[in-house]
């Protein structure tokens, strides 16, 4: 984006420009003239690159606040994408649900439902408090929020393992999966970071951004992998990146990652750890190693494949009765193929498409360059998510524990989507009522009488 900065060169002559402007790289548009009161200053976030170096090579002063209207409309509130976003976020995880009380009924009785329920009031709770306090101020936050979230993850590699992982740690007698709800941290933290180092992307990249968002992140995410969570440390790994892209930073810095750390990694599997490598390559032929290592996924092939274009019947799954392992976490898409088949799993696909594309209308309508990037984050995420478990089952990725989102059961997924799409919420209502936090705790501080003296007004406080 650029600049115009005033030049405050005085012009003679009665109806001439006050000011004459020249053309600045920076990072938004200001128009500055004067009317009857005094001086007029308005900020235009996307003014045209092709229009600014244009002027900057004609040497052409911005003569009038009408000119630059017809370079930029202002943005329209993004209130309708708000209802779809959540219409659709609600239908996800109302369906999973549903899903979940027929997938773990016959073997597990209401329990894992109830769970899933009481974690759904509580993300919906937390949800709530994220918008009432708003998603930029969490972002602000988010130092803090990063040092916790890195002591969780310590915290988790000395509890007991399950599953052979170390991601899960005890607290009041429920189980958190503190890398779940780093998705969101991370999100909030680089939106933070980068909104307000928009220059240092253009001037010094890898030592004002790169270097120091790489220190801070850097650790959690080897802490993620550290407890066994190959899965996530990819997702971790690729938000990271993608973040960086869409907030300006030049390809140049992010490719050498984007092209060195993949094949890094499969080397130092296949060299170090030749058990995960073995279940990395499984799904490439599931059926040689269906009686062993490629035994789970074998099962969700057969599951999706007997479901066929309708499926077998709402509650009527073979493969859920012990045959298909996490058939209720990681793999509950392969139930919801078996029993209501492929067309309702295809509009399973395209619910999340929706919610990924409303998430990124919303981020495009943000009012502030931290909303547009928490927007963003969040909804990325949550795609990722749904991509990575959706090509997990159908055997098109390696086989890693990754859920899908609003669907698995795990009361730390759930949470942590549901306070991604609140976040995401947040932006929207901002695009419309800005800074609405502040507004509305200074009406709730009103309605309260926050603040006011019982005496009447008029009288002084003796001293």
């Amino acid at each position: 984006m650029f600049r115009a900065v005033p030049d405050f060169k005085r012009k003679t002559g009665r109806g001439k420009d006050f000011l004459t402007f020249l053309i600045k790289k920076s990072d938004f548009g200001l128009y500055c003239g004067k009317n009857g009161l005094g001086y007029h200053i308005q900020f235009f976030p996307d003014l045209s690159r092709a229009i600014f170096r244009k002027a900057m090579k004609t040497r052409q002063p911005i003569k009038s606040q009408p000119d630059i209207q017809n370079i930029e409309q202002p943005k329209k509130p993004a209130l309708p994408e708000l209802a779809v976003f959540i219409l659709f976020a609600f239908m996800i995880t109302l369906f999973g649900l549903i899903m979940l009380y027929s997938t773990s009924f016959v073997m597990q009785g209401s329990s894992y439902f109830t769970k899933q329920l009481m974690w759904m009031f509580i993300g919906l709770a937390g949800g709530a408090v994220a918008v009432a306090i708003g998603s930029k101020r969490l972002s602000d936050w988010s130092p803090a929020m990063l040092f916790v979230l890195g002591l969780l993850l310590i915290w988790a590699l000395f509890c007991k393992p399950i599953n052979g992982a170390r991601r899960w740690i005890q607290v009041a007698g429920m189980t958190l999966q503190p890398s779940e709800l780093g998705k969101v941290v991370i999100t909030l933290f680089l939106a933070k970071f980068l909104a307000s180092h928009t220059r240092a992307l253009e001037s010094e990249p890898f030592r004002k951004v790169l270097l120091p968002t790489g220190l801070c992140v850097g650790p959690i995410i080897l802490l993620v992998l550290a407890g066994e969570d190959l899965g996530t440390t990819v997702l971790l790994g690729t938000l990271y990146l993608l973040m960086l892209f869409v907030a300006g930073m030049r390809l140049r810095y992010i490719l050498p990652f984007a092209v060195i750390l993949p094949p890094l990694t499969v080397l130092v599997i296949r060299e170090f750890d030749a058990m995960r490598w073995k279940r990395l390559t499984v799904f490439l032929d599931a059926e040689a190693w269906k009686m062993t290592s490629g035994y789970q996924l074998w099962n969700s092939l057969l599951a999706l494949g007997s479901g066929g274009w309708t499926g077998v019947g709402f509650t009527e799954s073979r493969l859920k009765l012990m045959y298909l392992p996490e058939n209720h976490t990681d793999f509950i898409l392969s139930i919801v193929g078996e029993e209501l088949g492929f067309v309702t799993l295809l509009t399973v696909i395209v619910a999340y498409l929706i919610l990924v594309y409303v998430g990124l209308r919303i981020s495009v309508k943000a009012r502030t360059r931290q909303g547009m990037l928490i927007a963003f984050g969040m909804s990325i995420f949550i795609g990722m998510q749904a991509l990575i478990n959706i090509g997990v089952i159908t055997a098109a990725f390696p086989t890693k524990g990754m859920p899908a989102p609003m669907i698995s059961y795990g009361g730390s997924n759930l949470l942590a989507c549901l306070l991604a799409a609140a976040c995401v919420a947040s932006v929207a209502i901002d695009s419309a009522i800005p800074d609405y936090p502040d507004k509305l705790l200074a009406w709730a501080g009103k309605r309260l009488h926050f603040g006011h003296s019982s005496e009447p007004e008029g009288m002084e406080q003796s001293s």
